[in-house]
């Protein structure tokens, strides 16, 4: 391969010729799909389907009416026998020469393929696939018919197909009952600790005949560099713009050399041009390809390039690339997307508390709030642009600015990471492992490295993917899951994460920081889950200990924790048709896929409130207490910084109904974590924390002090008087304390509390209120359980808006934790905020959305019935809840 490089931006003339330009065409209709082996149930045998593609067999056959739902009920086990199937798809297309004149180049192009499949076209095998993550690409020329073609796509099954390349190439642990390790497909389709057991196959992207001649673009990669000040002062403050240039590394398939053909051939020379269009105008550029030459490299210079900011540091400007190859004055094929102009680092820096992991754009660091993000639906090819977004919504709504895209995923489509630039959202892209030891020998080896080069070339453009990560818990696990003992010297995954991977990230790609794992403490020497070093995951409490224990540790870095909670009433009754209904009934076990899940759920609870024996109170308490769980490990999070610069609650959504750790359940509704959330993450927080006596982690149960910490993640300065009120539950205040405080752009403050302020005279019936501007934070002493809650008088008052209805509420007495629970009305409906909690006197607006049709029929006092308008003191007083 041959390549050039433009040291100016303009180009010598290239001789004039008129090729015709690259013509594609979908091939997405006609498609049918039949089982063809494997365990076929007697209705399905011989049956022929419609098939949609992009597409899966699992949805193919629910659209016929073949299987039922698998989100419903047990209907996982019922639909078992689809991942042990091979299955054929099929289609005919008319084609015709004239259909492409001057173009003598035909490829089959396959965007994505699940999994393992050869294609045929009129009969003969034209490619073999066995790589969810890739795309491939076949000429076919020689095969193609005038008049109607026949395509098929046999695929083979992934569960048959992983078992014997586990025994192929040697049993390597991993978590599952199915060896996902042996192959390349999204590991969480074959189940995971919240995720459903049905692995699929199919076309799942789509499909194309490319029609050219001469040459074609093969691949572009926009990679921006910006040029920061080197006063840090500088970089402190706000950049709007800075001196940036983009090098557009294009890649140029020529078609083989025909002697015999007319004009210059593939191999004459040829010429490459740029037009970036964005806030700073536009820019051309051009560059001539040499007779043979394959690839360029365009520089673009932009002087005064805005600059692109994550959400609450600046606006997200975005530029238009496009190229076009041409050869003399017709163009031959083009390109075009968008990027932005930013620099990503990240700072692992050894100080004095062990090793920094902070994310670092635009040479401004970033506390990220973020959440890890599994693929919205088992059946990826249903997650839509629209779908996306309403994820991002709801990421935003929480004051998120990063989402981790975990390993045992996918590599999510094109339309989730422009949505990402678009908002500001960080992305954190892990390669495909996880959970589990992998062979680097052939064939995976070659697999891995053709998936890393697609996905790292096609994610390139992206201004919000500022981390490539190796790996999910791999380097982790060898070491402290017992793996090493097992493997018996076997290969594992290290060479992908710490040689391959960063090698094809070198060459394609420099521009961004990249970790071998998640966690992972910046060294091999240093036990990757280690607090004080890099990222950590935090699992130790959920699974065995109880939430306030999250306040133990001071990690650097966050990058997983979280708690269970169910889905949304409405999604959970939809799903699940047990009568009776129970925690432990058939269908609710079957929607409850971590290990002793119900019993951990138990344990986390009942250190707090109750445990009820009412469903709809079982399901408020489990809700609540997921939310305030993961809501005391943020403040605690943020209340530590600079020391600590990033949360990463696990995990954001989900891909089917299920009790899980997600803030949005399988249907897209919100639960009340989400707004716990967005209450932790706010801009400007406040929060009341234990501190032993020298200001660190206190020991155990004991609290030596209590401090106020002013979190400030704005560019403003935040001046006024902290004032923090010791009251008994009834609203009488005991003791008080103002400090003038001052705290800086983007800084955190501790005040420490005076401890007649924080020492209470009943424990059970006093709490601390700390207020600053418009910021509140309480501090219980005592667990609800424990206190001296009172059943709720509320005073509530219902009237039609133009957006909805707004319910407002006013306490009489002192009520923890309010939240309008309105999907139990209907499923479209959806309250502004939650858990918010009321001194007696105080009132709070809720503000209640959704389809019309379902809003006119809602009854005024069904908003205010008592198992809707839920809190915390029905769980620990009975009352107020029927």
């Amino acid at each position: 391969m041959t390549s050039t490089t433009a040291p100016t931006p303009t180009a010598p003339a290239v001789p004039a010729t008129d090729p015709a330009r690259l013509v594609r065409r979908q091939l997405h209709a006609g498609w049918t799909a039949r089982a063809v082996a494997g365990p076929v149930p007697a209705h399905v045998a011989g049956v022929e389907v419609p098939a949609t593609v992009p597409g899966s067999a699992h949805t193919d056959l629910l659209a016929a009416g073949l299987i039922p739902d698998p989100y419903l009920d047990d209907h996982e086990n019922l639909v078992a026998w689809v991942g042990r199937c091979d299955w054929e798809y099929r289609t005919t297309f008319a084609w015709s020469a004239s259909d492409a004149p001057g173009l003598d180049r035909h490829d089959l192009a396959f965007d994505g393929l699940d999994t393992v499949a050869t294609a045929s076209l009129n009969g003969t095998r034209v490619l073999s696939a066995r790589n969810q993550f890739r795309t491939f690409r076949v000429a076919v020329a020689d095969l193609l018919r005038e008049g109607e073609n026949e395509l098929v796509v046999r695929f083979a099954s992934p569960v048959r197909y992983a078992d014997r390349e586990s025994l192929a190439l040697g049993y390597r642990p991993q978590v599952n009952k199915h060896p996902y390790n042996a192959i390349r497909k999204s590991a969480c389709s074959f189940g995971w600790d919240w995720g459903i057991d049905a692995p699929s196959v199919g076309l799942w992207k789509p499909v194309r005949l490319e029609s050219w001649s001469t040459a074609r673009v093969a691949s572009v990669r926009p990679l921006v560099s910006v040029d920061l000040p080197d006063d840090a002062s500088a970089r402190a403050g706000h950049l709007a713009t800075a001196p940036g240039r983009v090098a557009v590394h294009v890649d140029v398939e020529r078609a083989p050399l025909d002697p015999d053909a007319p004009g210059p051939g593939s191999d004459g020379p040829l010429a490459v041009r740029v037009a970036l269009r964005g806030p700073s105008g536009r820019h051309d550029a051009e560059v001539a390809l040499p007779a043979g030459a394959t690839t360029a490299v365009v520089p673009v210079d932009v002087p005064d390039a805005a600059l692109w900011w994550p959400r609450g540091y600046g606006e997200q400007p975005l530029y238009d690339v496009e190229v076009e190859l041409t050869a003399g004055d017709g163009e031959l094929d083009g390109w075009a997307g968008r990027t932005g102009f930013r620099d990503a680092r990240l700072d692992l820096t050894p100080d004095a508390h062990g090793t920094s992991f902070t994310v670092v754009v635009n040479g401004r660091e970033v506390w990220v709030k973020g959440a890890n993000w599994i693929p919205d639906d088992v059946f990826v090819h249903r997650v839509t642009r629209e779908r996306y977004a309403a994820r991002l919504d709801q990421a935003e709504l929480a004051n998120m600015n990063l989402l981790r895209v975990w390993g045992g995923g996918i590599y999510e489509a094109d339309d989730f990471y422009d949505l990402c630039d678009e908002r500001g959202i960080l992305t954190w892209q892990d390669f495909a492992f996880a959970c589990a030891a992998y062979s680097e020998d052939e064939p995976l080896r070659s697999e891995v490295e053709a998936e890393a080069r697609d996905n790292v070339t096609r994610l390139a453009p992206h201004p919000s993917l500022v981390v490539w990560n190796g790996s999910n818990e791999n380097i982790w696990g060898f070491g402290a899951w017992g793996w090493e003992l097992r493997l018996e010297g076997k290969s594992w995954g290290l060479g992908y994460y710490t040689e391959l991977l960063p090698g094809v990230l070198d060459e394609l790609d420099g521009t961004r920081p990249y970790t071998p794992s998640s966690p992972w403490s910046g060294s091999l020497e240093v036990h990757p889950n280690d607090p004080d070093h890099g990222s950590m995951h935090s699992w130790e409490l959920w699974n065995r200990q109880d939430w306030p224990r999250y306040r133990d540790d001071v990690p650097r870095f966050m990058a997983e924790f979280g708690w269970q909670g169910p889905p949304t009433w409405s999604t959970l009754t939809r799903a699940i048709s047990d009568d009776p209904l129970t925690p432990e009934s058939p269908g609710m076990l079957v929607h409850q896929k971590a290990a002793q899940g119900n019993d951990k759920l138990t344990d986390g609870l009942v250190r707090h409130v109750p445990l009820p024996d009412d469903m709809e109170d079982w399901h408020w308490a489990m809700s609540w207490n997921q939310a305030v769980a993961v809501q005391v490990a943020v403040e605690h999070l943020r209340s530590w910084a600079p020391r600590t610069m990033g949360s990463v609650v696990w995990q954001l959504n989900d891909c089917w109904p299920v009790t899980s750790w997600a803030a949005v359940d399988g249907d897209g509704r919100a639960k009340p974590l989400l707004h716990a959330l967005a209450h932790a993450h706010a801009d400007r927080l406040l929060t009341v924390q234990p501190r032993s006596a020298d200001g660190g982690v206190p020991a155990g149960d004991e609290t030596d002090r209590l401090v106020v910490v002013v979190a400030n993640d704005t560019d403003e300065t935040w001046s006024g008087d902290v004032v923090v009120r010791r009251l008994s539950f009834d609203g009488t205040e005991r003791r008080v304390t103002s400090v003038p405080t001052r705290v800086d752009a983007r800084g955190t403050t501790s005040i420490e509390v005076p401890r007649d302020v924080a020492t209470p005279d009943d424990a059970a019936a006093e709490l601390l209120v700390a207020t600053f501007g418009g910021a509140r934070a309480l501090w219980w002493f005592a667990e609800p359980r424990d206190a001296s809650l009172t059943p709720p008088r509320l005073v509530t008052e219902v009237h039609r808006e133009p957006a909805g209805w707004a319910v407002r509420v006013t306490a009489e007495n002192l009520v923890r934790d309010v939240a309008l629970l309105a999907d139990k009305l209907h499923p479209g409906l959806r309250a502004d905020d939650m858990l918010v909690t009321l001194l007696p006197g105080e009132s709070v607006t809720f503000h209640v959305t959704g389809p019309d049709a379902a809003l006119a029929g809602v009854e005024p006092g069904a908003l205010v019935a008592p198992r809707v308008l839920r809190s915390t003191n029905q769980l620990v007083t009975g009352r107020g809840r029927r």
